[in-house]
């Protein structure tokens, strides 16, 4: 299938590293350009290169998602050197599995408000897009009630809910606003390799609730976003698309 996204322009938030380097990766070999941020500014820099490696233009720079005009800066530059913006892909998390109240501020700040400021400074240029499509990242654990209070899951809920109720919105703006939320996925240096090593048995308890018999990879996970990104989906807006090789015993709707 062709997902006409050659020539189209992308923001993704996060692109550094597992779900988010994927997403931006594979945006460019779909033939985006694609600017991304993250706060290592190293890491953006060695993305960057990769990206014009598949012959496209990219660029990027260290961002922190909760400084409101250094996001609107980013968001208004990379539009500037791109030429406009058609997608935007919210993905930087603060993955906090605490239920203190820094771990509620951090998630609120990060993954709630984060998505919140990068829509708001887009939303300006995805209006004139004929193909404005934003995505969000939530997580299979906003759609359970599992592992107790948790302020991931009560952000990760919210970030669904804020797309929902976006998607409404936008509509007569002709954005569309969907979800993708992943399951457990497995890649070196993230969450669940970090599990692996520090707390083997309760990785071993997590992998077992896979019916597939293994976690997802990032670039599963990337497929999906990229799919409700592009303009074959373009009748698809208010999902919320569940990646979790059927993990949730939930009837998905």
């Amino acid at each position: 299938m062709d997902l006409d996204l050659k020539g189209k322009k992308a923001i993704v938030t996060g692109g550094t590293r597992g779900i988010g380097r994927a997403i931006a990766e594979t945006l460019a070999a779909e033939g985006c350009d694609v600017a991304t941020c993250a706060r290592d500014g190293a890491a953006v820099d060695a993305v960057v290169k990769s990206l014009v490696a598949k012959g496209v233009k990219a660029t990027g720079r260290a961002v922190d998602v909760t400084d409101t005009d250094a996001t609107a800066k980013w968001v208004n530059d990379a539009a500037a050197e791109l030429g406009g913006i058609d997608i935007v892909v919210a993905n930087v998390s603060a993955l906090a599995g605490g239920a203190d109240e820094d771990a509620w501020r951090r998630m609120l700040e990060v993954d709630m408000l984060g998505t919140v400021r990068v829509a708001e400074a887009a939303l300006p240029f995805l209006e004139k897009s004929d193909a404005g499509s934003f995505v969000s990242i939530s997580s299979t654990a906003a759609l359970e009630s599992s592992q107790g209070i948790r302020a991931y899951t009560g952000m990760k809920a919210a970030v669904i809910a804020y797309m929902a109720n976006a998607s409404n919105a936008w509509a007569e703006k002709g954005i569309r606003a969907n979800t993708v939320s992943p399951g457990n996925v497995f890649f070196e240096g993230g969450v669940w390799d970090i599990r692996k090593k520090e707390s083997p048995d309760l990785f071993q308890t997590s992998l077992e609730r896979n019916p597939l018999g293994r976690m997802a990879t990032p670039q599963e996970v990337a497929n999906a976003v990229v799919f409700l990104a592009s303009p074959a989906a373009s009748f698809i807006t208010g999902a919320n698309l569940v990646v979790d090789g059927a993990m949730t015993r939930r009837i998905q709707y």
